[in-house]
Formats: structure tokens, C-alpha cells, sequence
């Protein structure tokens, strides 16, 4: 009992320390920020136009990368060939690779001269300083907190479930729509979340392909690299209340259990 007792106590000493190491760095910069200085941030257009356009091209980005990402994460979660490994590492270059380089390495398939680039200008879309170059920075570097999360939904999926359903004379596709999918959902919201959170903050390889339109972490850095802490501290604030409110949100909503359960 007493080994349990000083077990517990170290437990809850180091977790207080993550907790502490996580929380005030944050509760420092929103208590140093005046009161006087939110409602003075909050009216700025120019802040509120980029986090609008921030939201919603990591949104965008969920919807045009991430949905079709689910697939590829049901073959890694169901299917064993050769070379998986290796697609496994794949996805997660992303996370792996420095930010900055990831948008050069975008930018080298997207810029005018290249075949996407031309197709995209041909059809009326400009990436490199455009919003589409945005929602591609977005969509890549955060692209594996999605298919890693949605693998291990279905991995966690009973199999003998689908194959039953496949004996009993179901398609493919109606196993997919009707079983594996519905039963992996709460990981792959979790996923669609975590990807559209991590959308959020980019910076690296946005500033590289698109420096405007702005988007906020890259008018965060404007501000500070040009003004100073202090005028880029509530932005920055105002900032990271929004993306909490909405991130605990749809953190809530994908992680309530429903009422079949």
C-alpha cells in the first residue's frame, strides 16, 4: 500500500509538471495582455479577416485531402502487402521533415512553371500567393494526424463483423458504409479534428507559398518581427481563444459517446 501511495505521488507530481509546462506559457501571455487591448484587437479588421481565412482553409483542406484519405487509411488498417511499411513512414514525413522545407517542396509542384501550376492558372487557380496554395500547405503538413487516427479506428473494428456481413451477401461497399465506417467514426473525427487544428497554426510552409493572403500565424509574426511582443502578444491571444473555443468544441462532440452505445 505505501510503494501504491508514493507510486500515485510521483504520478501526480510529473503530470502536474506536463500540466504547468503546458498551461502557463498560455495563461502568461492572456494575463499580460489588458484588458483594454482585447476588445481593441477584436475590432481590428484586418486580424479578424485572417482568422477567418485562416478557419476556413484549414476547413477547406479537411475536405478536399482529408475525406479522401479515409480510404488509404482503412487499406493500411485492413490489408498487408509489400512495401506498407514504407507507405506508413510516408505518411508521416509531413510531421517529420522542418516545416520551412515541406513548402519548398510544395512550392516545386505547384509554381507556375510547373504542370500543376499551369493546369491550376488554365482553371483560374493561383496558388503561390493564393488561397489555394494555402489550403495545400495546410492539408500536407497536417494530413497524418488524420490518417493515423482513422488507421487505428478501423484497426480496432472487428473483422469477423465485415466478413460476416460479406457472407450474408453485403457488398464491399455497403460493408464499408454500414459497418466499418460507423464503428471507427470517433477516431476519424478525432483525426478530422486534430488534421483541421494542426491546419491552424501552420506557418512554415505557408509563408513560403503564400505570404498573402495573410493568414494569422503569419500576421502574428509580422507584427512581432516589425512591432514588437507587445503588439503582436493580443492578436496572438485572440487568436488562441478562438482556435480553443472551436478545438474543445468539436473535441466534445466527437469524443461523446452516443446513445446506441
Amino acid at each position: 500500500m505505501l510503494r501504491n501511495w508514493k507510486t500515485g505521488l510521483v504520478f501526480m507530481f510529473l503530470s502536474g509538471l506536463i500540466l504547468l509546462f503546458v498551461i502557463a506559457p498560455l495563461a502568461g501571455m492572456f494575463l499580460q495582455t489588458p484588458l483594454a487591448q482585447y476588445s481593441e484587437t477584436v475590432s481590428d479588421q484586418e486580424l479578424m479577416r485572417s482568422i477567418r481565412l485562416t478557419l476556413l482553409c484549414s476547413l477547406a483542406g479537411v475536405l478536399t485531402f482529408g475525406i479522401a484519405a479515409i480510404p488509404l487509411s482503412y487499406v493500411l488498417a485492413r490489408k498487408e502487402f509489400p512495401g506498407k511499411g514504407i507507405i506508413n513512414g510516408i505518411v508521416d514525413l509531413p510531421v517529420v521533415i522542418p516545416h520551412s522545407a515541406a513548402g519548398i517542396a510544395i512550392l516545386g509542384i505547384v509554381s507556375r512553371g510547373t504542370i500543376i501550376g499551369r493546369a491550376g492558372e488554365a482553371a483560374g487557380i493561383s496558388f503561390v500567393g493564393g488561397v489555394a496554395g494555402i489550403v495545400v500547405a495546410m492539408a500536407f503538413v497536417s494530413i497524418p494526424f488524420l490518417v493515423n487516427a482513422a488507421r487505428d479506428g478501423f484497426a480496432s473494428v472487428p473483422e469477423k463483423l465485415e466478413k460476416a456481413a460479406l457472407n450474408l451477401g453485403a457488398s464491399p461497399w455497403m460493408v464499408f458504409f454500414t459497418i466499418s465506417l460507423p464503428l471507427a467514426r470517433r477516431q476519424i473525427l478525432t483525426g478530422l479534428t486534430m488534421m483541421w487544428a494542426r491546419g491552424l497554426s501552420e506557418f512554415g510552409a505557408v509563408v513560403i507559398i503564400a505570404y498573402h493572403p495573410m493568414v494569422t500565424p503569419v500576421l502574428i509574426w509580422e507584427r512581432f518581427a516589425s512591432f514588437g511582443l507587445s503588439y503582436a502578444r493580443p492578436a496572438a491571444a485572440v487568436f488562441v481563444a478562438v482556435c480553443l473555443l472551436i478545438f474543445i468544441t468539436m473535441r466534445l462532440l466527437a469524443g461523446r459517446p452516443s446513445r446506441s452505445n
